[in-house]
């Protein structure tokens, strides 16, 4: 199996001999590897640092070759490892793989300053570029602010069980990507050099020192921690920097009374998602809250007290305003050395009132202690806010214009957008939960025990006659299942949120496996339980009724989506949930997955029914008078619906953006993108420019071509399924080739997420999560959710229609963002995939008819998919759109395939009963470095 010539193709051409804008990444790498090497040779011995040399040349041969000699003399040298030096060669190629990340984005960095310091035109996914385009089309500036009034772009933080990185590791990393941009933007001296140098080696020996896994499962009190470090890596300090570049550019262009309210946001699931979490509990709810709270606080604080020490301005010198005199004159702050110092005076008020505010909430801030202890506390942010807007104010009358627009300003934008609770955080759980829920409050309340039996109708009448009617049924805590216990605490510490720390610190709750209007309801009757949802006919309470909480449905599998828009257009038409919507902005959010819609239907059929969903909903939404926001469940990787997210943005629907767009970061994407500030703030930048364009420039190609290109994604996406499903759910022993041919199992074992792999105890790929799916393709260098069908789907086609089709197909390729889109990700996918190595995967099934059925199909599929990608987009060689990518994957591969190697090896022998510690160590250190490797894994 692992001499099929297809396999051996170079399928990824070697871009032309390295440019000098690249030189630089290659002197870091080299920089980065020759540490790693001294610090090899230092701390493992002369030996080893020679067996690992070895085997790094012997890959590069290789993979430069594709030699069969040079195969099995590197195959050779890996088998004959003993377990203590695969673990040494296993973390050597690992931490190379980190450094050499570290070493590309910083060269991301450098080439986007370059781009900037050169005055070239602006790219794709800029702002300046977006702006550029709405002058162009004429768009005009009551159109851009009624844009900007209504626009709400949120990446919304959630915790999965790929997350392979420590935060420690991270730590180090940072730290490392900060002294190489030191080399980078700091004209050092020889000796400066050399100490940088020093402390880069140091930093290199913690890494090498560092344990590389956990040895404990990840708690979910962990990983709201760590999704805490990136609103200090990045977000508090680089949104407000956001929005004063977002400002300066709009004023210059469209004037200077141009309004921007806080329309990006970043949201977060960790603490709130208990669908399939046991472990996401009530009093961990609260406590995310109560953390990101606290996180902002400490933000204020600090700032607060950095700006009382610089504004020292003297009042002999400036005429303040009369707002500010008031603010200083009710200051505790009453030193006489301070006297004629408004503005310190006024920010020690400030800075006590903070305090004060902190304290109220319950948060034990390490910050030095306030001037005056009965400082009143700040009811609101607003009045935060209106403090911060005095001083601003008397800045800008005396013309301290440069300190206006400065450090308090940035305060008072990230008061605004993070409020006294930081970030929004999303409740989630299956409506199967819900369903049980209700069924046990109708039973203990009114004897209604067959709740669960009554049909769809049914259920909506007897959920709706109770809405109406307001009654409680809520009875003794302890006559409830323990589910359903877990579920009304969890309402009731939801409603306490809310009367804490207000509606914005939590104000969604989404609905896993939405299939029915009834899903809706059940929620609603939840949440006015508990005094989310107030009114009814009780002549004491509201006359309509005031929805507290956004009750959003999730359409995940492929039968979901194709059902809802009649799901949506069957709530619209019940009065009584108008008037919910009525109550909170008649917007309704649907989140919409690309996970699960994935496993269950393959990638190009799970693409497109999403698309037709978009679509009619913004036709069912648009017949009912309501405003349409979607939020989009993807993942880190194609298979899970990742992609270049302004391309991803672009390629939606007409109608279907329109200024509001919700989208999940998962796994190790949130680490990619936003742990370095810099390429945070590109990322964030380039989420608003694409909303900008998809609202106000509709790039959707020419609508009249678009029914012809509907009929032939219908045809492609009707063959692509059945090639999927026959496959997947319909192959006798798919789901024990799975089992054998990947690490599936041996990724349960790792403690990276406190979330479990499956939903149920069972090997049903139904009841798998899509991500350890996911992530078991991309371990095996498969990476078959990412493409499989799309091959058979294309040939079926061009066979039927000829060249007339293939010549279509070419069209909408040229002409369609959604369909350049789809074949630009599988592409990628494609270029990562490695036929040969996963054939070494297929050979841990022992059942040699099963393994050779199952692996040719999944073959033979590959080498369609690849000939029909090249015949549609006239490419000869994958990334050949993508030079700089090409070049990445080239350098790094090497790296990563005799991990897969020794994996496999390693997967052998634990599967056939050796229980050598140092052997499972190995399994899960190879896990991490081909997830480090590749930079996605779920």
């Amino acid at each position: 199996m692992r001499n099929v010539a297809l396999f051996r193709m170079n399928l990824i051409a070697a871009p032309a001999d390295i440019s000098s804008k690249d030189l630089p990444l290659r002197e870091d790498a080299r920089l980065l590897g020759r540490i790693l090497g001294e610090t090899l040779r230092e701390q493992e011995g002369e030996a080893s640092f020679q067996l690992i040399e070895n085997v790094r040349r012997a890959a590069i041969r290789f993979r430069r070759t594709q030699d069969d000699r040079d195969r099995v003399q590197l195959e050779q040298m890996l088998d004959a490892l003993s377990p203590g030096e695969t673990l040494i060669v296993v973390r050597a190629f690992s931490y190379f793989s980190q450094l050499s990340n570290i070493a590309e984005d910083l060269h991301h960095n450098r080439r986007h300053r370059a781009h900037l310091k050169a005055g070239s035109a602006p790219k794709n996914g800029s702002l300046p570029l977006a702006l550029k385009r709405l002058e162009e089309k004429r768009i005009n500036k009551k159109t851009l602010q009624a844009f900007l009034d209504s626009a709400l772009i949120s990446p919304v933080l959630t915790a999965h069980p790929t997350e392979v990185q420590r935060k420690s590791i991270l730590d180090c990393q940072l730290s490392i990507s900060r002294l190489l941009s030191e080399r980078d933007r700091i004209d050092m001296t020889p000796d400066d050099l050399a100490e940088n140098e020093e402390t880069l080696h140091r930093f290199v020996l913690i890494l090498w020192q560092t344990r590389m896994l956990r040895t404990a499962k990840l708690t979910v009190r962990d990983e709201i921690n760590n999704g805490l470090e990136y609103y200090r890596y990045t977000f508090l300090n680089e949104i407000p920097r956001i929005y004063a570049h977002l400002e300066k550019q709009l004023g210059a262009r469209f004037g200077k009374d141009i309004r921007i309210p806080p329309l990006l946001r970043v949201g977060s699931w960790i603490g709130g998602d208990r669908d399939g979490n046991p472990f996401v509990t009530y009093d961990v709810m609260l406590d995310a809250v109560q953390q990101h709270s606290a996180l902002a606080f400490e933000h204020y604080l600090n700032e607060t007290y950095i700006l009382g020490r610089r504004l020292s301005l003297t009042d002999h010198l400036v005429e303040v305003s009369d707002a500010l005199r008031k603010l200083s004159d009710v200051s505790p702050d009453k030193d006489t050395a301070r006297a004629d110092e408004p503005y310190r005076r006024a920010l020690n008020l400030i800075y006590a009132r903070l305090s004060s505010t902190a304290k109220l909430l319950g948060h034990e801030i390490a910050h030095l202690p306030p001037l005056g202890t009965d400082a009143k506390p700040y009811p609101t942010p607003q009045e935060f806010i209106a403090d911060l807007d005095v001083l601003i104010d008397s800045l800008f009358k005396h013309g301290a214009i440069c300190l206006a627009r400065g450090r308090i300003a940035s305060l008072r934008r990230a008061a605004e957008v993070f409020g006294f609770h930081l970030a929004p955080l999303d409740m989630r759980q299956h409506s199967a939960i819900h369903e049980q829920t209700v069924t046990e409050l109708f039973s203990h309340s009114s004897g209604k025990a067959n709740y669960k039996d009554l049909d769809e109708t049914e259920r909506r009448e007897v959920l709706l006659a109770a809405l109406q009617d307001g009654k409680p049924l809520l009875a003794e805590m302890r006559q409830y299942s323990d589910v359903v216990q877990s579920e009304l605490r969890i309402m009731q510490t939801a409603a306490q949120i809310h009367q804490r720390f207000g509606r914005a610190a939590l104000p969604n709750h989404i609905i896993s496996k939405t299939d029915a209007v009834s899903d809706l309801l059940e929620l609603a009757l939840m949440l006015q339980q508990v005094g989310l949802l107030k009114g009814g006919k009780n002549p004491t309470l509201h006359v309509n009724p005031v929805l507290h909480i956004n009750i959003v449905p999730l359409f995940e599998t492929i039968e979901d989506l194709r059902g809802c828009g009649a799901i949506m257009d069957e709530l619209f038409a019940i009065p009584y949930y108008r008037k919910l919507l009525a109550s909170c902005g008649n917007t309704q959010e649907v989140m919409l997955g690309y996970s699960d819609s994935n496993k269950d239907g393959g990638y190009l059929t799970a693409n497109w029914e999403l698309y037709k969903a978009e679509l009619e909903l913004v036709q069912v939404f648009a017949r009912h008078g309501i405003e349409l926001r979607l939020f989009h469940g993807r993942g880190g990787t194609v298979g899970r619906g990742g992609g270049p997210s302004y391309d991803a943005i672009l390629a939606q629907p007409p109608g279907s953006v329109n200024g509001q767009i919700r989208i999940t970061e998962q796994g190790e994407v949130i680490a990619s993108k936003y742990s370095n500030p810099e390429i945070g703030r590109r990322n964030l930048e380039t989420l608003i420019a694409a909303t900008l364009e998809a609202t106000l420039l509709h790039h959707h190609g020419a609508d009249s071509a678009m029914p012809e290109y509907h009929r032939i994604m219908e045809a492609l996406s009707r063959d692509a399924f059945a090639a999927y499903r026959e496959l997947v759910y319909e192959t006798p022993g798919f789901t024990d080739f799975f089992f054998a041919a990947t690490p599936i199992r041996e990724i349960a074992e790792l403690n990276i997420g406190s979330r479990p792999s499956a939903r149920k105890a069972s090997d049903r790929i139904e009841d798998l999560r899509a991500i350890p799916w996911v992530f078991s393709w991309s371990l095996s260098r498969t990476l078959l959710p990412g493409w499989f069908g799309y091959g058979s789907a294309v040939k079926r086609f061009v066979e039927r229609e000829g060249e007339a089709g293939l010549a279509q197909l070419r069209t909408m390729y040229r002409n369609w963002p959604f369909f350049r889109g789809l074949m630009s990700n599988m592409d990628m996918v494609l270029s990562k995939t490695d036929m040969g190595i996963s054939s070494r995967y297929a050979e841990l099934v022992e059942d040699r008819e099963l393994r050779e059925r199952v692996f040719g199909a999944i073959s033979r599929e590959w080498e369609d998919t690849v000939v029909m990608l090249f015949a549609v987009t006239g490419n000869t060689t994958l990334l050949q759109d993508n030079p700089a990518f090409a070049r990445s994957l080239l350098t790094r591969t090497p790296y990563i395939d005799p991990l897969n190697h020794l994996q496999v090896a390693l997967l052998l022998r634990h599967r056939a009963g050796d229980d050598d510690m140092l052997v499972k160590r190995a399994i899960h250190l190879t896990i991490n470095g081909i997830a480090t490797g590749l930079r996605n894994s779920g």
